[in-house]
């Protein structure tokens, strides 16, 4: 996994590169303290995972990550700031995480460590090839999953190894959106479904999922804390797990009326 750091601090630059080395196999294959020069770099060459400071040079961080999203490969985003308030903004750009200064060893060893994780996660089983999507999507093994029979629209059809287990739809606590396939969470297992986060969407039942996020769907259920976040958004902690799930800009008006917040 290759990185590259975008920092203008020297200190602040050569502290996460040490960080990164010492708790991750990340190799970091290049460091810039300029905007325009990440732009011209990636032109030519591709990069795994940037950690990314907002103030920088030449083309700030935020607007370069806009830019980047657009890629059709896109790296996993991680900001080191010391601005607080750019946090929501950052996760409708679906930055991987924010991560502000100084640093705390602890979190960006936690970091490093959930990324490695999604980075292999998203590289071996979950990632497909586009060119091979709409055979996937329409293989005799995704129409029987979806043809199962439900009960009540209380039964998922999750998939995993090529298994279909019949899931309780109130046993998820969440999914994600991961490329051309949607990642969802029980919580104890994990399972990859070949289908856009929409689409996995529709097979849930209303009154129990809400779509807080364009990558995200969370059982409502399943929240344990409301944490008001950055720009009067949310982070929602769930019950028996440790992943938090942020709530758009977009959604928050329709989040409160759910919520009576």
């Amino acid at each position: 996994m290759k990185a590259i750091i975008v920092e203008d601090e020297i200190p602040a630059r050569e502290e996460l590169e040490y960080l990164v080395e010492a708790y991750s196999e990340i190799e970091v294959i290049h460091t810039f303290d300029d905007g325009l020069d990440v732009l011209k770099f990636l032109q030519e060459n591709e990069t795994d995972v940037i950690f990314l400071d907002i103030n920088i040079p030449s083309l700030n961080g935020m607007l370069l990550a806009s830019t980047i999203s657009k890629f059709s490969k896109r790296p996993y985003i991680v900001f080191t700031t010391a601005y607080k308030e750019h946090a929501a903004q950052a996760f409708e750009l679906e930055a991987f995480d924010y991560i502000l200064k100084p640093y705390d060893e602890k979190r960006i060893a936690a970091m490093l460590s959930r990324l490695e994780s999604a980075f292999k996660r998203d590289h071996t089983e979950t990632t497909l090839p586009d060119r091979k999507l709409e055979s996937h999507l329409n293989n005799p093994q995704l129409l029987q999953l979806r043809e199962l029979p439900s009960q009540a629209s209380n039964r998922i059809n999750l998939k995993k190894n090529d298994k279909i287990i019949v899931t309780d739809a109130n046993d998820i606590y969440y999914a994600i959106a991961r490329e051309k396939v949607t990642l969802v969470y029980t919580q104890e297992e994990e399972y990859t479904m070949p289908l856009s986060i929409t689409e996995f969407d529709a097979l849930l039942p209303e009154n129990l999922f809400f779509r807080c996020h364009r990558s995200y769907t969370v059982n409502l259920t399943k929240i344990r804390e409301i944490v008001p976040w950055f720009n009067q958004t949310y982070m929602l902690r769930l019950k028996d797990l440790s992943e938090e799930i942020p709530v758009s800009r977009s959604k928050v008006k329709a989040f409160r009326q759910i919520m009576h917040l």
